[in-house]
């Protein structure tokens, strides 16, 4: 009798053991399962990231544009190869309403240009209003052109961008829909610095902070116009309000009308200005942040500013808009 017991009992606590090791077999199953499903849906969420940027325009119907949509003003010298990559991929952005070309060139744009750039246009705009196309012709060479007054302008919003970055459709909608949250404020993807310098042992004496200052302490106070939402009331108010000290140094100096935009909303609102997360994909050589002296000369400028200004109006942030639908981890 206590033999049969005994063997009954083992029997229990063998078949208990094989249950165990099932269940955790079964588990670990299932757990390598969810790994597997989670990873082919972050893959497949990401599968977009993997593409160059020529495929980023196809997502961009996934953001909703309400209002006016915004114009691209365009900065571009010289480099046609890139102002037509440049306008073919942003004419299919969803909300881009006009482009404007700001052209400083001795010989105005030749027909084939212009009718490549049209036809361009025509092709890849997206809903039931076409895109304008203009190209804004200026007699005189000056960095200040860029931010001329224009008079014809359809919407509020104005998307200043050189010709060698390029950004996807779905970031530049995001940074337009920030920007609608802030319309007076200036939004953008390069954000910069200003610091004081009391190694100079001047009173008042401020220092120009690039990208790894900005980096390193997770503070800017500008955004630079190469890639920038803003409002067009500031197109006037720098070609007729701003000193006019300051558009002559910029012309002659060839540098700086991106800090002297910034300097100009920031004394205006007396806000600091909002830097959106986004991919930039540069499609040039290097330009004139390369040179040796640059940062100097930035420094310069803002200390020129400041003395036009009687103070310093850039206002500090830490702040960095980011479009959770895309992002994993935050």
């Amino acid at each position: 009798m206590r033999g049969s017991l005994l063997t009954n009992r083992r029997g229990l606590q063998r078949f208990r053991q094989l249950a165990i090791t099932a269940a955790g077999s079964i588990k670990i199953k299932l757990l390598l399962c969810c790994c597997i499903v989670f990873t082919l849906l972050a893959l497949a969420g990401r599968a977009p990231d993997f593409m160059r940027w020529t495929k980023h325009g196809v997502y961009a119907d996934q953001f909703s544009v309400p209002g006016k949509g915004y114009a691209i003003l365009i900065n571009t010298w010289k480099r046609y190869d890139l102002l037509k990559q440049s306008i073919s991929h942003y004419s299919s952005c969803a909300g881009l309403d006009s482009i404007h070309i700001v052209w400083s060139e001795p010989n105005p744009p030749s027909e084939s240009l212009v009718k490549y750039l049209n036809h361009v246009l025509q092709s890849k705009s997206k809903g039931a209003k076409q895109a304008e196309l203009k190209f804004d012709i200026n007699k005189e060479d000056s960095l200040n052109n860029r931010f001329k007054e224009i008079k014809d302008l359809r919407t509020d919003a104005v998307f200043s961008i050189d010709d060698d970055v390029i950004f996807p459709c779905s970031s530049v909608e995001f940074a337009f829909n920030v920007w609608q949250s802030a319309p007076d404020t200036m939004v953008g993807f390069v954000p910069r610095a200003h610091w004081f310098d009391r190694l100079e042992g001047k009173k008042d004496y401020f220092t120009y902070g690039g990208w790894w200052s900005v980096w390193w302490t997770g503070t800017y106070s500008m955004v630079l116009s190469k890639a920038a939402f803003f409002h067009k009331k500031y197109l006037t108010l720098y070609t007729n309000e701003m000193p006019a000290s300051i558009r002559e140094y910029i012309t002659k100096n060839r540098n700086c009308e991106d800090i002297a935009m910034s300097f100009l909303i920031a004394n205006a609102t007396g806000a600091p200005p909002i830097w959106v997360k986004g991919k930039i994909f540069e499609i040039g050589s290097t330009g004139i942040s390369s040179l040796g002296g640059h940062s100097e000369r930035r420094t310069t400028c803002i200390n020129r500013f400041v003395a036009e200004y009687g103070r310093m109006p850039l206002v500090y942030a830490s702040v960095k808009a980011v479009d959770s639908r895309r992002t994993w981890f935050w």
